[in-house]
């Protein structure tokens, strides 16, 4: 797995995201959760920024501590009460540990490590970085027990894998008073081996490998990673890296396997991220570096261990299987949409194969109520959790032994092949000065930063004025460009894939 890659836990606002090679600052609209890591947020007093960079624009962090990012709030509301701007202008602190209190694991059961992302968010982690569902139940225990508290100043619990994230506001609860509450907690959650959750089965069907997510998969390899190992395939990448005879292993082992939702808005507007509650089903793969630019809604896709199903376009990391119906519904209530959510945390994801087509229509009909989904309602106990992995024992660990060794060899062959290491290079037929044009010339430049999707034209072809020539890829969308007037194309500057920056001349033509 690429270092950025952790088990999933909530983001905070502002935070930067390290997906792949590529940092992301999260802002308001950005995702609850997702399995990158971030090091580093950006303070309160400074969000506002966040609002005023466009593409080009270099930006430079300055490190500062808890307490200078807490004063900088306060005075920026200070200063907006008497309706004076605020710029805040704050010294470089030393970097320290991210770490602000430890408890031992002799003492609680596990160790508990807290982690501040910024001034009015804690992250709270469990145990090792590993995926283990008794460390979910610890998660779901403490956030029943705060809630039944109703902690003044607490505003939001976020549970992630292994982690559970506190929305806090400091001017109401000083985190040093926070950290004693949630310590208090500890000590009173007892022992979680007897503990169960009322579940669901939700029934979804799955268009597998549809013609949406093929889609992604062609653009990210024409604009985005010509060498990437997944492509032109991220099934075929599946079945490879977990070390299966055929890609119908992979579409069986999906089918039969029953997702544990273990946390709710991975990638936005209430996507699970979910594992299979048999180990044995866990099928394993590396995340795409650098990220898509698109994903298709409701995708579904897989990285690490874990299975997303994505609530809107926008970018992704996780390996393609197909794609399903929606995750969330704000504009009316029916049987399933009773909150805007689909789904809830240890609901249990059983998909069954629908084709292309009949997920058009599926799609069509769901959010107004016309297609019932089968759900049973069951219990997830810890306890019967265990005893499968006990008596299942020796056959998981053949699985990971064989699917380990799988991923060891597609990883080697990646280094031998260059391929385990990527850098963003601009893929740019164009000199560092471009040629003056003549009176009779046009240039047909682009309006904003991004990829050269597509080429609708070459040199000697007529075009009609509006006619679209090229499209780009930016900021999430396919955006056209047109030829200004009547002409004949007569160089083309670009190649397709190109990354360009606005104003970046992508063809010449001769008007008329």
């Amino acid at each position: 797995m690429h270092p950025s890659n952790i088990h999933d836990n909530a983001y905070a606002v502002g935070s930067i995201d390290f997906t792949g090679d590529m940092p992301v600052i999260l802002g308001p609209d950005g995702p609850s959760l997702g399995g990158f890591v971030c090091p580093a947020t950006i303070i309160k007093a400074d969000l506002w920024k966040m609002g005023q960079l466009k593409a080009g624009d270099e930006i430079n962090f300055i490190p500062v501590s808890i307490k200078q990012a807490e004063q900088a709030e306060r005075e920026q509301l200070a200063s907006l009460a008497l309706g004076n701007a605020y710029n805040s202008e704050i010294s470089a602190a030393p970097i320290t540990t991210p770490i602000v209190k430890t408890l031992a694991s002799d003492v609680y059961g596990e160790k508990v490590v807290y982690r501040p992302a910024g001034e009015d968010y804690l992250l709270i982690e469990y145990g090792p970085q590993r995926l283990d569902i008794a460390l979910r139940f610890r998660v779901h225990a403490l956030m029943l027990n705060l809630q039944a508290q109703n902690i003044a100043g607490i505003e939001e619990l976020t549970p992630g894998i292994r982690s559970i994230q506190v929305h806090y506001n400091n001017l109401e609860l000083p985190l040093e008073r926070l950290l004693a509450i949630l310590e208090q907690a500890e000590a009173s959650l007892g022992d979680i081996d007897q503990l169960s959750v009322p579940a669901r089965v939700v029934h979804l069907p799955l268009s597998w490998d549809d013609e949406a997510t093929r889609l992604a998969i062609q653009k990210y390899n024409d604009v985005v990673r010509k060498d990437a190992p997944w492509c032109p395939d991220n099934i075929e990448f599946i079945r490879r890296i977990n070390g299966l005879d055929t890609v119908e292993q992979v579409k069986d082992i999906v089918f039969n396997a029953n997702y544990l939702v273990m946390g709710l808005g991975d990638v936005y507007l209430g996507a699970p991220v979910a594992t299979p509650i048999d180990p044995r089903h866990r099928l394993v793969t590396t995340k795409y570096n650098p990220a898509r630019t698109w994903t298709p809604e409701n995708a579904v896709g897989i990285g690490g261990a874990y299975l997303c199903v994505y609530g809107m376009e926008g970018p992704g990391g996780y390996q393609f299987v197909g794609r399903t119906l929606q995750m969330w519904n704000r504009y009316r209530s029916t049987t399933e949409f009773t909150k805007p959510w689909l789904l809830r945390f240890f609901d249990q994801i059983k998909f069954y194969p629908v084709s292309a087509d009949e997920l058009k229509q599926i799609r069509k009909d769901f959010p107004r109520g016309d297609y019932p989904l089968k759900i049973e309602q069951t219990e997830f106990s810890l306890k019967g959790y265990q005893a499968l992995l006990d008596e299942q024992q020796e056959s998981i660990q053949a699985f990971k032994v064989n699917q380990q060794q799988a991923f060891e060899a597609e990883r080697q062959r990646w280094e031998e092949s260059g391929q385990a290491h990527f850098s963003v290079e601009e893929q740019s037929q164009q000199s560092a000065t471009e040629d003056a044009l003549a009176d009779s010339e046009l240039a047909i430049e682009s309006h904003v930063a991004g990829n050269l999707w597509q080429v609708m034209v070459e040199p000697g072809q007529s075009v009609k004025s509006g006619q679209v020539v090229a499209v780009l890829e930016a900021m999430k969308m396919e955006l056209e460009v047109t030829a200004p007037s009547n002409g004949v194309i007569k160089q083309l500057n670009q190649i397709q894939g190109s990354q360009v920056h606005a104003g970046q001349r992508l063809m010449v033509m001769e008007t008329e």
